[in-house]
């Protein structure tokens, strides 16, 4: 079967060229010549999602085995999901325009928790039932990854199984197992017993979850005895060795990040506390210098984009990093191509980088001091001070640059009123920092941008056990800090994050397997594209803890005890909890930890013996 969307319907929604296909490099297969169809599910809209690596890098993968056909859906926008509702249109598959019932695979990436009522929402527009336990051998296996799944409990129900980790080599390892399942005619209990021992799968219906008097979580545990008590996440090792895709699809419209992306490495060293991306992906891994060029002559010729973009933590962090930009400068300069630069850490190399990319095209800068005050950066471990900001961005401001981004957050732990005014006093002292550059040297129209996010504390992160600031207390925050900016520099404006989306945020990130019926609610209430501020419904969602009887202030803003059984205690993302423990009470010393490079903290990232990192708990 194939679904056909007429003109008629394609010529009254927003951008048809969602939902068409038909990309330069799109992979063309015949689905009756390969033994499993996978579907790429992205749960928002096309343009977010053909700007994700990882899915760039799972096509590749998958479709490079002569076995496997992987197709990509996305979330169908509000006007065509009206249509489709209307006339019975069953969500389909970009390539061959299959309904998702026709594939073997369903898989989600789920890189941000106020994308779950979209899973929801596309897996009903399937015509697939929502949870698990209601899906038999017909169905597709639902299967989840990405760093949502460091906590998958709140939406476990939902899935058949999550990957824990990097997927390139794992995914191809379930692949197998449900080849020689589908040959065998097991049933799918069967399977999904066999692929939860494969390192780095874990499969929701094989474990329990018991609670204390109090709501806590008493255990989770497995209900198979050869099913492992803890699922510990893949990494990739060698990350020359690994597949990379260079003929990615290029878009028939404007995306996101619509350029060649270029990997450098994965992990970070800094250990900044707030920030659960540097800690789940330890250790480093860099790609050689060597490595990277091949890649970037490969995207460019294969694909014709004019700009490439270097992917990781902490651009400036590359070891390599000096002689690498040497030579891509040249590379992108002889095919006139556009360098893009990340968010740079403020040292010396990343100004250095600044420089070089400024043969090519000059744009604005974007620096996360993420605090106002050297306490609070002390708190959570950021490893710079105010002089570092200043130095660099008069560095920025004498090379012409006149547009600065400023990235902080709001209600870090310790937080007091004096680290939010702070973050006025820093903004105001850039200002002064251009006015002291000679008229000559400096661009003419300073822009200076603040913007403040809410934080979020997340697992796997020193901050894990922190209960989140209030929605009122963000209010008043945000309120307070705006007036200060107000007084201080016209030149300076100031943007912030929606407070009621951040609490939501947080009590999915920290909840555990009650909060499916709570998800459920909502999206019968309407909610989806939560994490756009035009359609998430706040109200909507708080009729739904209301009604399912669930506190989300237990989940949000609750300090949690370091003894306390966390809903994800049974993953294991390589980082201990002693030292998670230990990095969280030194944060509330205002004490700091060095980087990676300079000593070995015991994280306890070594275990992975990647040759990179030694442990020393």
């Amino acid at each position: 079967m194939k679904v056909n969307l007429s003109d008629e319907i394609l010529f009254s929604v927003e951008k048809p060229a969602r939902y068409t296909g038909g990309e330069w490099n799109m992979v063309v297969k015949d689905p009756g010549d390969v033994d499993i169809r996978f579907t790429f599910c992205f749960p928002d809209v096309y343009e977010v999602g053909m700007s994700h690596l990882g899915m760039k890098i799972l096509y590749h993968v998958l479709n490079k085995r002569d076995d496997i056909y992987c197709e990509r859906v996305f979330a169908p926008w509000v006007d065509l999901e009206r249509i489709m509702r209307e006339r019975d249109i069953p969500l389909f598959a970009l390539e061959t325009k299959a309904p998702l019932m026709d594939f073997d695979f369903l898989g989600f990436t789920l890189q941000y928790e106020m994308s779950y009522t979209n899973v929801l929402n596309m897996l009903d527009l399937a015509k697939i039932p929502l949870f698990s336990k209601d899906r038999d051998e017909s169905y597709p296996l639902v299967i989840g990854g990405g760093p949502c799944v460091c906590n998958p409990e709140p939406i476990a129900d939902f899935f058949d199984l999550f990957v824990i980790g990097e997927g390139e080599e794992v995914i191809l390892e379930i692949m197998d197992q449900y080849k020689a399942w589908k040959a065998a005619g097991g049933s799918k209990h069967e399977l999904l017993l066999n692929l939860s021992k494969v390192p780095g799968v874990y499969v929701p219906s094989l474990y329990s979850v018991s609670y204390n008097h109090d709501g806590t979580i008493r255990e989770v545990s497995p209900n198979k005895e050869e099913v492992p008590g803890k699922v510990t996440k893949r990494i990739i090792k060698d990350m020359d060795a690994v597949d990379f895709p260079e003929d990615i699809i290029v878009p028939l419209i404007g995306i996101v990040h619509d350029r060649v992306m270029l990997e450098m490495f994965r992990g970070c060293i800094r250990g900044c506390r707030f920030c659960q991306a540097g800690f789940i992906y330890r250790p480093v891994r860099e790609k050689s210098p060597e490595v990277l060029l091949k890649q970037a002559r490969g995207a460019i010729s294969k694909t014709g984009y004019e700009e490439i973009s270097l992917v990781s933590l902490s651009t400036s962090d590359y070891s390599c990093l000096q002689s690498f930009t040497d030579e891509l400068i040249k590379l992108t300069e002889e095919n006139k191509v556009n360098l893009s630069l990340p968010s740079l850490r403020i040292d010396n190399f990343s100004l250095d980088l600044m420089e070089k990319a400024q043969k090519v095209r000059k744009s604005g800068l974007t620096f996360a001091p993420e605090a106002g005050t050297q306490r609070l950066r002390n708190v959570i471990n950021k490893g710079i001070t105010e002089e570092d900001v200043i130095s660099s961005v008069s560095l920025a401001f004498e090379g012409s640059w006149s547009n600065v981004k400023l990235y902080f957050m709001i209600g870090l732990p310790t937080e007091t009123l004096d680290d939010i005014e702070a973050i006025s006093d820093l903004a105001g002292k850039v200002v002064r920092a251009y006015k002291m550059v000679p008229k000559e040297k400096r661009a003419k129209g300073l822009k200076v941008s603040v913007s403040a996010s809410c934080f979020v504390p997340k697992p796997f992160t020193p901050f894990q056990w922190v209960g989140q600031d209030t929605l009122e207390t963000f209010i008043e925050k945000q309120r307070f800090l705006k007036e200060k900016i107000r007084q201080r520099s016209k030149s300076v404006t100031f943007h912030w994050h929606d407070a009621k989306t951040s609490v939501i945020e947080a009590v999915l990130a920290r909840g555990d397997r009650k909060l499916s019926k709570v998800i459920k609610k909502a999206w019968e209430k309407g909610c989806r594209f939560d994490g756009w501020d035009e359609h998430f419904k706040y109200d909507k969602w708080i009729e739904a803890f209301h009604e399912e009887d669930i506190d989300p202030k237990f989940y949000a803003s609750r300090h949690r005890q370091f003894d306390e059984v966390l809903p994800w205690e049974h993953i294991d993302m390589g980082i201990s909890k002693k030292f998670l423990q230990r990095e969280c009470e030194k944060a509330y010393n205002e004490e700091t930890t060095p980087n990676c490079r300079l000593k070995c903290s015991g994280c306890g990232a070594g275990a992975f013996d990647t040759g990179l990192c030694v442990e020393k708990l």
